[in-house]
């Protein structure tokens, strides 16, 4: 390993060079203008005059030096590179990094940055980083910030919870994150914890998530949430963040976990390379105080897990052992008064019912509380399921929660917080269970282009393209004048509803564009002059007429593009109440039928979709079909920008769409 920079005392290099024999390597050379070696790193000022072989580069010398000496690697047959270097594309020097990376691809080199923080791999004795050296274990990192993968470490070191891999990749000018996460499905690595300001390649990106999550967990955080957070991600890295809704749609259709802060990815993944699966979400809460075991009773059942009462059998078999005034009923409270050896046998008895345990202990001061970390751990070997706890307060607590930790047991500041990870795990449990079956997104066959000329269909035609797909939609008539008007609404079912027919008016209500409730001739001819009056000076095309329908239950389809994933598809409650409610779900598009369903299923008003109060449900394979079919347009029709059905009513035998707008790219 060769690394580049100044080997002064303080100097980048020359901190890089001790962190790197510290770490185990013995064959590293200092490279650099006076020739300075560093300990057993003997100096050079080329890599070309290195006698032997050279496997990697790690440059961190000033920017404009960093073309030079790509191009000194490549002649010397060095095929990795580490640029810690910054002052590239993150500083608007993009004509910079294009010319290093160009040398890059000229040599065959892979690369790792520029403006990264290097990398650590704990099994293989490498540490070309100047953060925190954590210890060997099973959770690898990947961060698009040094800062944020350092932290990470930090935290690692400080919980003692180990770390297989770190890979920092900055602007990631060669190598980005779908490469690094190909890379980590390997044995070594249990967890991915996974740091990004932006999602370059959204779809090459899901993919490539997917095929890691069917084996192991990726647990990510999402910066640039906010607006500005995502003006403070494009001053960071010159790339723009994506809305934030979305890439939660993205992220959940790949199987990844997201969690909002660094210290929960930590906590998350700590679970994950510790444990084995939570097989279910069937949890037992071993207690010795009451409130701090109902407040992780409360916690885990708004995570939607299960804290079940034991059997009788269980009962009886916990009465054995544990005083009459214990309480049996989940959480088992042991009291102040439980032992190590009551603890041992209430976790192995519970774990006979259940996926996972949550085990809490608040001792006093003056007792020891090792006893009771022998009994959780002993509990936790005999059952071979998931078990976390939260120790506090005790004259060995410190030990205890080191003899915890050694035995693969982790503790947590709250049985809240525990509960909280337990959910996570059971979550990638049910995912991976089924991830085989489940796309990030289906296949469509394209059909060429919708439009012409057109930026936009004139609605009877959008209407009668959804009928054309299958999209159910009322019987419409168009009229250009007034006595066509006449002459086709009088042939339909009255009552009718009209409305207005221009290219330029997009919310028919609020400019007087839509008519209800017209049973005559007279009121035909009367609404179509009132329409005619309101679109006055926009571009009036006509009339669209149809018998009107009684929809008390409205949804919402829509698709749009973005700048990170392409099509994506919205459902949600629909109507004049949309902007308001807000009650809207998101998919990259296109969907499955199956999930389309999950979208149904989880805005917060499906209650009232379902049916309320002896009202029948609407029938939602309909309407799952409708939202994978919709979702297909923009796939099938390259030229499809945005469009949206609103409202579409949602009944117990069908659906139908009332309204629709397609905009051209």
């Amino acid at each position: 390993m060769a690394v580049f920079g100044s080997a002064s005392e303080g100097k980048l290099a020359n901190v890089l060079i001790n962190r790197i024999l510290d770490g185990g390597m013995n064959k590293v050379y200092a490279v650099n203008p006076k020739g300075l070696g560093v300990r057993s790193a003997k100096g050079y000022t080329s890599v070309s005059d290195i006698e032997e072989r050279v496997d990697m580069a790690v440059i961190a010398a000033p920017a404009k030096t960093v073309s030079g000496i790509m191009e000194d690697c490549g002649k010397k047959g060095i095929k990795a590179a580490v640029i810690i270097s910054s002052g590239f594309s993150e500083a608007g020097n993009k004509e910079g990094e294009e010319e290093v990376m160009s040398i890059a691809r000229k040599y065959g080199i892979r690369c790792i940055g520029p403006n990264c923080a290097g990398l650590v791999n704990t099994h293989s004795n490498l540490t070309a980083t100047l953060e925190t050296m954590p210890p060997k274990g099973g959770i690898s990192i990947i961060s698009q910030s040094g800062a944020v993968g350092g932290a990470f470490m930090a935290l690692s070191a400080n919980d003692g919870v180990g770390v297989s891999k770190f890979l920092s990749y900055g602007n990631g000018g060669d190598l980005t994150v779908l490469e690094l996460l190909d890379y980590l499905n390997d044995a070594e690595t249990r967890v991915i914890a996974l740091y990004l300001e932006t999602i370059p390649n959204g779809r090459e990106f899901m993919e490539a998530v997917k095929s890691v999550t069917a084996v192991k967990p990726v647990v990510v955080v999402k910066s640039g949430r906010t607006a500005t957070g995502q003006r403070a991600a494009l001053s960071h890295t010159g790339s723009m963040a994506g809305a934030d809704n979305i890439v939660n749609a993205a992220l959940r259709q790949c199987g990844a976990i997201r969690v909002d802060t660094l210290q929960d990815m930590f906590d998350v993944c700590k679970g994950f390379s510790l444990l084995p699966e939570m097989q279910g979400r069937r949890l037992a809460v071993v207690t010795n105080s009451g409130g701090p075991g109902v407040m992780t009773t409360d916690k885990a059942e708004n995570l939607k897990i299960q804290v079940n009462e034991p059997t009788e059998k269980l009962k009886e078999e916990l009465s054995e052992f544990l005083p009459a005034f214990a309480g049996l009923r989940n959480p088992i409270d042991l009291t102040v008064e439980g032992t190590g050896e009551q603890y041992s046998k209430a976790v192995e008895l519970t774990l006979k019912e259940n996926d996972g345990a949550a085990v809490v202990y608040v001792g006093t001061p003056y007792l020891k509380s090792m006893p009771v970390a022998e009994g959780i751990v002993k509990a936790y070997k005999k059952t071979g399921k998931p078990v976390m706890a939260m120790m506090l307060v005790g004259s060995d607590i410190e030990e205890s929660i080191e003899y915890l930790r050694e035995n693969n047991v982790p503790c947590f500041e709250s049985g809240e917080k525990a509960v909280t990870v337990l959910s996570y795990m059971a979550d990638y449990f049910e995912y991976k269970s089924k991830s085989e079956a489940v796309h990030c997104f289906e296949r469509v066959e394209s059909r060429g282009k919708l439009f012409n000329e057109k930026k936009r269909l004139l609605d009877p035609e959008a209407m009668a393209f959804l009928a054309e797909h299958g999209i159910p939609t009322p019987e419409i008539v168009f009229a250009k004048n007034e006595k066509e008007a006449v002459e086709m609404g009088s042939a339909l079912e009255y009552p009718l509803v009209m409305k207005v027919v221009s290219p330029e008016i997009i919310h028919k209500s609020d400019c007087g564009g839509v008519k209800l409730n017209i049973d005559s001739k007279e009121k035909i001819s009367k609404a179509f002059k009132e329409i005619e009056a309101a679109a006055e000076g926009k571009d009036f095309r006509g009339v669209m007429m149809y018998h009107m329908l009684d929809g008390d239950r409205e949804v919402i389809l829509g698709l749009t593009n973005d700048v990170q994933f392409g099509p994506v598809v919205a459902f949600g409650m629909g109507g004049i109440y949309t902007e308001v409610l807000k009650d809207i779900t998101f998919r990259v598009a296109p969907v499955s039928k199956e999930t389309a369903k999950e979208m149904i299923r989880e805005i917060k008003m499906y209650p009232i979709l379902k049916g309320i109060r002896g009202k029948k449900g609407i029938d939602e394979e309909s309407l799952a079909n409708a939202i994978s079919d919709f979702s297909k347009f923009p796939f099938m029709y390259e030229d499809i920008q945005e469009a949206d059905l609103n409202p579409v009513f949602a009944y117990a035998d069908g659906i139908k769409a009332i309204d629709v707008r397609i905009l051209s790219k």
